[in-house]
């Protein structure tokens, strides 16, 4: 059996999506001074641990699932893929997500305990997204629902059990995270956008397959939109007024937006993920902020 080149193997693993959890991740770190007061070297090499976990590891072995048992979907809507083109051949893409997989429980487990449960809690629903015989994927509700929570929610949670020296993150923090990973529902609805022929042939229930292209574009930018909303609720009710204003001002530069992809949605999703999706997690970041600056952390 041939090999694949490393080439191939790098663009089955698609660096271009780890930003998304590296980013949640740094979200989580900054969402929680840390127990020390600054932080000790030992830290740092889990700091850097956590983010390689987040998106080389993790989120690549998510990609290298999801290419493989999407293999005959690609052939039809991108041929070009690794898989599909023979690049990577043979059961190689299996071979890689088996080792990429162990890898990530090998790292996840110098992280401490809420470390390895949230590695181990995204590596479960990242095979169990594109694998039979859950194969969550193949209903947009629940597929779209596992991967926010890949994205955004778990290295969230797990950059600030970090910072909080292995503890488990305060109500507040957990809060945010969730709202932040509804919200990435939309986003990852905006993502099916492409493949919508080839899950129509193959029959692969993604929301834009489900409920047509225009009603589906709705519904990502409704969830978007509420998941933020409620942040920015949660973020006056605790009194951290500034973030809620910067927030709110994110939240509307996006809605005109959305006003334009919702004209030709299938078409635009690729512009808004590059604009709007952009706007969203900087809010992500000014909610980080506001959860570090609040006094009540602690208490």
């Amino acid at each position: 059996m041939s090999h694949p080149a490393p080439g191939a193997i790098l663009e089955l693993l698609k660096p271009i999506t780890w930003f998304a959890p590296m980013w949640a991740f740094a979200c989580g770190l900054l969402s929680v001074p840390s127990v020390h007061g600054s932080v000790a070297p030992g830290r740092w090499l889990m700091i850097i641990a956590g983010v390689l976990l987040a998106g080389p590891l993790v989120c690549a072995t998510s990609q290298a699932v999801n290419d493989w048992f999407d293999r005959h979907v690609d052939a039809i809507n991108e041929p070009l893929r690794p898989i599909p083109s023979g690049r990577v051949p043979g059961r190689w893409g299996l071979y890689i997500a088996l080792l990429w997989t162990g890898l990530s429980l090998m790292v996840a487990s110098f992280l401490g305990a809420w470390g390895m449960y949230a590695a181990v809690f995204g590596l479960v629903l990242a095979w169990a997204y594109s694998a039979p015989p859950l194969r969550l994927k193949q209903n947009g509700w629940w597929g779209n629902a596992a991967v926010a929570l890949c994205y955004e929610g778990v290295p969230w949670v797990t950059g600030a059990a970090i910072m909080a020296a292995g503890a488990l993150p305060n109500g507040r923090v957990l809060s945010l995270a969730a709202l932040y990973s509804l919200g990435a529902h939309g986003i990852m609805t905006l993502n099916d956008f492409k493949s919508v022929n080839g899950d129509r042939q193959l029959g692969v229930g993604s929301l834009p397959v489900r409920l047509g292209v225009e009603m589906a574009g709705r519904v990502a930018c409704f969830v978007m939109a509420f998941a933020q909303a409620v942040v920015i609720a949660l973020l006056l009710l605790w009194g951290n007024y500034a973030h809620a204003v910067l927030v709110s001002l994110l939240l509307l530069a996006q809605l005109v937006l959305m006003s334009r992809l919702l004209r030709s949605p299938r078409e635009r999703a690729p512009w808004y993920n590059a604009t709007g999706t952009t706007l969203y997690v900087l809010g992500m970041l000014v909610g980080a902020f506001a959860l570090r600056s609040g006094s009540w952390w602690g208490a």
